[in-house]
């Protein structure tokens, strides 16, 4: 069976991915189906895609805060609060360091920490520079929307 397809569709599909980042785009309509694939190139800015491991939680990683006191941190002003449910990492794999560290001063856009959510590894960034007074959260954790991960003043 021989499928073909408009020269002019693929290229505003290819167009499509470059625009929007995505790194794929599948389309199915009957039996046909297509699937359009771009390698991305790393850089110095982008967190290379990883398998979650599950591990203990590393010695420098603060203890887990229990919820009535998570709870006091939603209001905050300092609070930098989860944008996502997932799990959140707070180094890019588990033999690397943390990206923070409480006491460590981080600037205005700085990674703080990633949330993986739907195998997609997000980073979650300092909205102002400051000093972390507190993690409140342990690597490999489940977080829910909106809760409180990281006070920075």
């Amino acid at each position: 069976m021989s499928l073909s397809f408009d020269p002019e569709a693929l290229r505003q599909l290819a167009a499509l991915l470059n625009e929007s980042g995505l790194a794929e785009i599948e389309l199915e309509e009957g039996d046909r189906r297509l699937r359009l694939a771009r390698a991305v190139a790393p850089t110095a800015g982008m967190m290379q895609p990883m398998m979650p491991v599950m591990s203990a939680p590393v010695t420098t990683a603060p203890a887990p805060v229990a919820a009535s006191a998570v709870a006091d941190f939603t209001a905050h002003p300092g609070a930098v609060k989860s944008p996502m449910v997932g799990v959140a990492y707070l180094a890019p794999e588990p033999s690397a360091p943390p990206f923070i560290t409480v006491g460590a001063t981080v600037e205005a856009g700085q990674t703080l920490l990633l949330i993986e959510a739907m195998k997609t590894f997000n980073q979650i960034k300092a909205p102002r520079a400051g000093t972390v007074k507190q993690i409140l959260i342990t690597g490999g954790q489940p977080v829910e929307y909106d809760e409180p991960l990281v006070i920075i003043e």
